[in-house]
């Protein structure tokens, strides 16, 4: 929300791709007061996204598409999002490449990859082996995620760690009992809430932000 909030501004055009089960979007829409879509290949996903859109009474553009073969206008969002979407591709240049292809010029990319690099990737190794396996932890560095994009209307880009010490990315209740897993979680998050400044190590998330060239 922190990182989101960032960027968009009331009636900006937002999308977000995976977007089930629409908590995110729908908090875009309701506070932030963005034109929101959301695709998702999930059918039951896009299905919950939408009870919960009708539930708030808010209105979105929510698709169950496959996001190679969507049907949306290039260069028409102000802000294209994904948060835990393109490491789950062996090549993820041209995921980032499709990503950048819908932002509008002077518009922005943000593409949120979970932080299994170093200290969370052990964590998760020995609690959930085949989760981790699932993961390109190939680009779960800064230098390897801006080198997904080399196009010639970036007009800036960076990489960086992002959000205070969580476990939300971490199986532990593979390797505790439910009850402790959520206790330990719920400590390790409110250690996050008075986290004063980023700890790279500890930031759960990578961000790789693109900014599109305005049009001249």
């Amino acid at each position: 929300m922190r990182l989101v909030k960032k960027h968009v501004r009331p009636g900006n055009r937002y999308l977000e791709i995976g977007c089930a089960p629409g908590k995110l979007l729908a908090w875009v829409a309701s506070v932030l007061k963005a034109e929101c879509t959301g695709l998702d290949y999930s059918e039951t996903g896009i299905a919950k996204s939408r009870a919960l859109f009708d539930a708030l009474g808010l209105k979105a553009n929510l698709y169950h598409i496959d996001f190679f073969n969507h049907h949306l206008p290039s260069a028409s969002f102000d802000v294209v999002s994904s948060f835990g979407f393109i490491e789950h591709f062996d090549d993820p240049v041209p995921v980032v490449q499709k990503h950048h292809d819908l932002v509008k010029p002077g518009g922005v990319a943000l593409i949120a990859v979970p932080n299994y690099g170093g200290l969370y990737g052990s964590l998760q190794r020995w609690c959930d082996a085949p989760n981790l396996a699932l993961h390109n932890l190939d680009i779960m560095n800064p230098a390897a995620l801006t080198a997904l994009i080399d196009s010639p209307d970036v007009e800036s880009m960076r990489a960086y760690p992002f959000g205070a010490m969580s476990l939300w990315h971490v199986n532990l209740d593979n390797r505790f009992p439910r009850l402790l897993a959520n206790f330990v979680s719920l400590v390790a998050n409110t250690m996050g809430l008075l986290q004063p400044l980023t700890i790279n190590a500890l930031a759960p998330m990578l961000v790789l932000e693109v900014h599109k060239r305005p049009a001249t």
